[in-house]
């Protein structure tokens, strides 16, 4: 009430034991007090509604291989949460520029995000290590160690990013030469795994999630992390902010399974 008469220069109460009564002039003034409070409210109104009713297209790019596992059935759930709001999946190994309004929402594999304006959570931390199927494993047994995995074989490839981080693994332990096939793809990649073709590292988010999947070794350390990037232009939109809100708890969960 202080702060209020000092900003108008006017004495709205009278202090008395009882309590505050209302001057003349905060009498004068009151109906207009009360039209500014119900504007308030309806403004709290409206954007309440706004929030709930977030609606509009959020394109939203990731590897291939987290939306065709983790994310796939997420999008589902999305949708029946927000209705009103339409997603456009783009999947490739591709920085996609967020400032540059390439998408509004980004799922990455990076040491430390950088850029000029991007909002950034670290969801998981990147861990990877050899996975084999249940098939697999009944036919061939499981490697629980590193020297046990000589003489199985691997199916590389995964496309240009699961591949770079998968190459290195090969050749730190040199198995290079126990790679039987190549996909192109990391749905490929991923589908040979499952069918028992052979062991191939994988993600842990993508792996610990298939109940079809065994891992064999301890994952290594990892200091890249899974992060969900926006940018600050994008991050206050009700659509978007629908959609981060939404994937960020369960993405999370989802990189503790196996931790």
């Amino acid at each position: 009430i202080a702060a209020l008469e000092a900003a108008l220069g006017l004495a709205l109460f009278e202090r008395r034991p009882a309590g505050y009564r209302l001057t003349a002039t905060g009498q004068a003034l009151l109906p207009h007090a009360e039209v500014v409070e119900r504007e308030a409210q309806r403004l709290e109104e409206a954007a309440a509604g706004a929030r709930r009713e977030a609606g509009g297209v959020v394109r939203l790019t990731a590897t291939e291989m987290l939306a065709a596992t983790i994310l796939a059935p997420l999008l589902g759930e999305l949708h029946e949460a927000h209705p009103a709001i339409r997603i456009e999946l783009d999947t490739t190994d591709t920085l996609r520029d967020l400032a540059a309004g390439e998408a509004e929402v980004a799922i990455r594999l990076w040491h430390e995000p950088g850029g000029a304006g991007l909002v950034a959570r670290r969801i998981a931390d990147d861990r990877w290590t050899v996975y084999c199927s249940r098939d697999y494993a009944e036919r061939h047994g499981i490697p629980r160690r590193r020297r046990e995995l000589a003489g199985h074989v691997f199916v590389g490839g995964g496309g240009p990013g699961v591949w770079k981080v998968y190459r290195e693994w090969l050749a730190a332990n040199g198995l290079e030469d126990a790679v039987a096939f190549h996909h192109s793809s990391s749905v490929g990649l991923l589908a040979a795994v499952r069918a028992g073709a052979g062991l191939a590292a994988l993600p842990c988010i993508v792996a610990e999630n298939a109940p079809d999947l065994i891992r064999c070794l301890p994952p290594r350390e990892e200091t890249r992390g899974i992060w969900l990037l926006t940018h600050e232009r994008y991050r206050h939109e009700p659509r978007v902010r629908a959609v981060i809100d939404f994937l960020a708890p369960r993405l999370v969960a989802l990189g503790r399974v196996g931790a």
